[in-house]
Order: structure tokens, then sequence, then C-alpha cells
């Protein structure tokens, strides 16, 4: 039932953003920082970031309210087992412990809805900020070798 929840729409803007973002040929890193506005009902472009690691964007998230980061992971050249380079894009969903039941029930409601409009097929969940990091990145796209 929770796949079809859909709380609020994605703009239309962002989701041309998005776009752009997945097929991107900047090697460096770089993120996209989402938020509902909650007015509108609408999953909108909070920040945009360029040459930003992994611990500053985990430093740019509110620590009592949820985001959507979706980050062009470029913090380190991804090698496969045979070799070749890729610079996965992933979703995060942060969801902090702390966070108003309403607002989260209004961002899980709305990450499919993204993922879907994004077509992003990495897509990660977080309860605490602290725990991004490189090595917690690692770990997770590991499962898509």
């Amino acid at each position: 039932m929770s796949d079809s929840l859909v709380v609020c729409e994605v703009d239309e803007s962002l989701k041309e953003k998005l776009k752009k973002f997945r097929f991107r040929k900047e090697t460096n890193n770089a993120a996209i920082l989402m938020k509902i506005d909650k007015e509108k009902q609408m999953v909108i472009l909070e920040e945009e970031y360029e040459d930003i690691s992994l611990d500053d964007l985990k430093n740019e998230l509110p620590e009592r309210q949820p985001r959507y980061p979706t980050t062009k992971c470029v913090f380190y050249k991804y090698i496969h087992a045979d070799g070749r380079v890729s610079y996965p894009l992933c979703f995060i969903f942060s969801s902090p412990v702390g966070c108003k039941p309403e607002q989260q029930m209004m961002y899980a409601g709305s990450k499919n809805r993204l993922v879907q409009a994004a077509e992003l097929t990495k897509v990660f969940e977080t309860r605490n900020a602290d725990d991004l990091s490189e090595e917690w990145l690692k770990e997770k796209l590991s499962f898509f070798r």
C-alpha cells in the first residue's frame, strides 16, 4: 500500500534539473538537496552543490528534518572487478530520528514518486546523518557490483 501512497508531487523544474544532473559529464563531486514545500505539497530544489564531499554534504543536512539528497557520487572512482570505472548516481533519503511524525510521513509518502520521476535505481535510506560516509556508501553500492 505504501508503494502507491503519494503525498506530494515533484516540481516540473526539479524533474528537468534531475534529468540534466543524471546525464552530466563532469566527474567532480556534486549533489542536489531537495525538500518538501509543505504549503504547495511539492518536492522542490533546496540547494545544488558542486565539488562537495560526502562529509560536507552530511553537514548540510538538517538535524531534525527529513531531506532528499541526490548525490552524483564521485567521491571516489568506483572501480568494478572487471576494471570498469563508474560514477554512480545515488538517492539518499535522510529521515533523522526526532523528526515530527507529520514530516516523516510526507517525505516517506513522496519518496517513491520522486525516485520514479528521477529514474533512480540506487536508493538508500538513513535515519542518522552521521552514518553518511564513504565507507557506508561503498557498502551500499557493493550490492550493485
